[in-house]
C-alpha cells in the first residue's frame, strides 16, 4: 500500500515516474579574447539525486545560487548536462533525439519564475495559451482550439472573455495563471515550478499555491516545487530536498524534514524561520552562520558546508559526506531517519514557522 501525504495524495509507487541520478551540470571559466582556453569551472550542480512519484510534490529549497534553477533548466532539457541521467517511466532522457525528447516534453512542462517576461508581450492570451498546439497539433485540432484555451482560461480562475488581452492587462498573480494555463494545455505528467510566487504579493502568492494543489488534485499532476522560502514549501510539499552550493544536503518528508532536521545547514535555515508566537520565538535558539557562501567555481574540499558548520571537524575536509540515513538512526523508528549528507548528523529540535 502506498503512504499518503497530508492531503491524502498517494506518494509512493511501486516506480518513480522521474528519476535523477548524479546530475552533474558545471560551466567552463575561460580566458583570453581570440584564443581562449578553460582555467576551470563553475560547479553548479555538483551530483544530486532523488525520485519524484506520480502524484507527490516535491520541494527543492535552498540560498540564491544553490543551483536549484540549474536543476529545473536540467530537467526541462533546457541545459544538457555535465553527466548523470534523468530517466522519465525508466528512459534516461538526456540521450534522446529531438523527435523522442519532443515527444517527453508533452509530459514534463514548466512554470517560470517571473510572470512579466516569461509571456510575450506582443501575443493574446489565447495565442499564449494556444502556443504548444502549434507544436503539438495533434493535442487539440485546430478547429478545437479556441474552446481548449477558454477552457484552461476558466480551471486557473480567469475570465474565458479575457482570450483577446495583453499581458500588460493582468496583474502579476494573473499573469502566473495564465503561464500555469500554458503549462496545462498539453496535460502534462509533470510540471517543474521554478520559484513560481518568488515575484507576488504574499497574499497571492497564496492564491496561486492553493489554485496549484487543486489542479494536482484535479488531473494527477506531479510538482517539483522549487522555492527559497521555507513555509511555503511546507504548505505543499510531499518531500523536501535542501540544496547547498550544488548538492542535495538532506531529502525527506516535510514532517522529517521541518520537525527532525538532522543536517546542520537544514537546522540553520529552519531557525532563521519567523514565528508568530512571541513566546515561542523567544525561547528558540538561533543558529547565525558565520561568513560567505563560498564559490561554486571554487568549492570547499569534502563538505561544501564545513566553512560556515559549528560542527565541522578535520574529516569534514578530507571526506565528502554521503547522502544516507545517518548509522545513528539506521535502526530508529523515530521520524529522524532521512538521507543527510553529514558525517556528524543528529536531530535537533527546530520550531519553524507553519
Amino acid at each position: 500500500m502506498s503512504e499518503q501525504s497530508e492531503r491524502g495524495v498517494p506518494v509512493r509507487e511501486s516506480e518513480p515516474i522521474l528519476e535523477v541520478r548524479d546530475l552533474v551540470k558545471h560551466f567552463p571559466l575561460t580566458q583570453g579574447v581570440l584564443f581562449k582556453r578553460q582555467v576551470g569551472a563553475v560547479k553548479a550542480v555538483d551530483g544530486v539525486s532523488f525520485d519524484l512519484h506520480k502524484g507527490e510534490t516535491l520541494g527543492i529549497v535552498g540560498e540564491s545560487g544553490c543551483g536549484k534553477s540549474t536543476v529545473a533548466k536540467l530537467l526541462m532539457n533546457l541545459e544538457q548536462p555535465t553527466s548523470g541521467t534523468i530517466r522519465y517511466k525508466g528512459e534516461d532522457i538526456t540521450k534522446l533525439s529531438a523527435r523522442a525528447l519532443r515527444a517527453v516534453r508533452r509530459n514534463i512542462q514548466m512554470v517560470f519564475q517571473d510572470p512579466y517576461t516569461s509571456l510575450n508581450p506582443r501575443m493574446t492570451v489565447g495565442d499564449i495559451v494556444g502556443e504548444p498546439f502549434d507544436i503539438h497539433p495533434e493535442v487539440a485540432p485546430r478547429g478545437d482550439r479556441r474552446r481548449r484555451v477558454r477552457e484552461l482560461l476558466d480551471v486557473v480562475g480567469l475570465n474565458p472573455e479575457y482570450v483577446n488581452r495583453y499581458p500588460h492587462q493582468f496583474s502579476g498573480g494573473q499573469r502566473q495563471r495564465i503561464g500555469i494555463a500554458r503549462g496545462l494545455a498539453l496535460r502534462p505528467e509533470i510540471i517543474v515550478a521554478d520559484e513560481p510566487v518568488s515575484a507576488l504579493d504574499v497574499s497571492v502568492q497564496a492564491q496561486v499555491v492553493n489554485l496549484m494543489e487543486r489542479l494536482q488534485d484535479e488531473f494527477g499532476l506531479s510538482y517539483i516545487f522549487i522555492a527559497h522560502d521555507l513555509s511555503i514549501v511546507r504548505h505543499i510539499s510531499d518531500r523536501v530536498g535542501v540544496m547547498y552550493l550544488g548538492k542535495m544536503a538532506e531529502i525527506g518528508t516535510d514532517e522529517q524534514i521541518y520537525e527532525h532536521p538532522t543536517h546542520p545547514y537544514t537546522q540553520a535555515l529552519l531557525s532563521a524561520v519567523p514565528v508568530p508566537d512571541p513566546e515561542t520565538e523567544g525561547r528558540r535558539e538561533r543558529i547565525v552562520l558565520e561568513g560567505d557562501v563560498p564559490s561554486p567555481a571554487n568549492p570547499p574540499s569534502g563538505c561544501r558546508f564545513r566553512t560556515r558548520c559549528w560542527k565541522a571537524a578535520e574529516r569534514c575536509a578530507e571526506e565528502v559526506p554521503l547522502l544516507a540515513v545517518p548509522s545513528l538512526y539506521a535502526e530508529s523508528e523515530s521520524g529522524a531517519a532521512h538521507p543527510s549528507a553529514c558525517h556528524f548528523a543528529e536531530e535537533r529540535p527546530v520550531v519553524a514557522a507553519a
